[in-house]
């Protein structure tokens, strides 16, 4: 079984960080043989897709001809792949301006690929990876979901329909608000208190694909 935890912060002791890190913690109490496939965007982010990846990508056929060996596709191919050898995917990713940083963006322009990871039907897109369990932890100054939301939130809508489009269809969001207004002692009970709901079942059907 691999865990892969994809962290989106550029700052060291983010509090997204901690807090995807407090579920990779937990995920381990539960799957004690898990390995790690690590993914820092924050630190290490990757390029927005390019010229030559969009050529690639204008057409199935355009696609066939160029093959998934080529460098315009090889970074894709590599992130689809780590997504593909893992059983969990954990996420730690701030609310910038009410929805994902550029990085993250970034990181699913890469994976939704036709062709690859979904197809286009006369119903709309259609999966083609297994789903498995996606962890979101999220950090926000602010509080855009339950009493006191005060602003908007277009980060989990947009992140479930992206996950979903590919076949990842069990997301679960664990959101850590107002961190702009809350001491390090209050988040680290946030925190405790939001990795305490995640329970073997949430975990689902997995298995070792390493």
């Amino acid at each position: 079984m691999n865990i892969l935890h994809i962290d989106c912060s550029p700052r060291p002791t983010s509090h997204s960080r901690r807090l995807s890190a407090a579920v990779v913690e937990k995920l381990l109490t539960l799957l004690p043989d898990a390995q790690i496939i690590r993914r820092d965007l924050g630190y290490e982010p990757i390029p927005h897709a390019g010229a030559d990846y969009a050529a690639a990508l204008a057409s199935p056929a355009t696609l066939a001809a160029v093959g998934r060996s080529t460098e315009s596709v090889q970074l894709s191919e590599q992130l689809i792949q780590e997504i593909e050898r893992s059983g969990v995917v954990v996420i730690g990713t701030p609310m910038n301006n009410f929805t994902i940083p550029s990085v993250l963006k970034a990181w699913i322009d890469q994976i939704l690929r036709v062709g690859r990871t979904m197809k286009s039907t006369p119903a709309g897109k259609v999966g083609m990876l297994r789903d498995r369990p996606v962890f979101v932890g999220i950090a926000s100054g602010g509080v855009f979901t339950g009493d006191g939301a005060n602003q908007t939130d277009f980060l989990t809508p947009y992140l479930s329909a992206a996950l979903d489009c590919i076949g990842l269809k069990t997301v679960h969001y664990l959101p850590l608000q107002a961190t702009a207004l809350i001491d390090e002692a209050r988040a680290a009970e946030v925190r405790h208190s939001l990795v305490a709901t995640i329970e073997p079942a949430m975990l689902g059907r997995v298995r070792d694909l390493a």
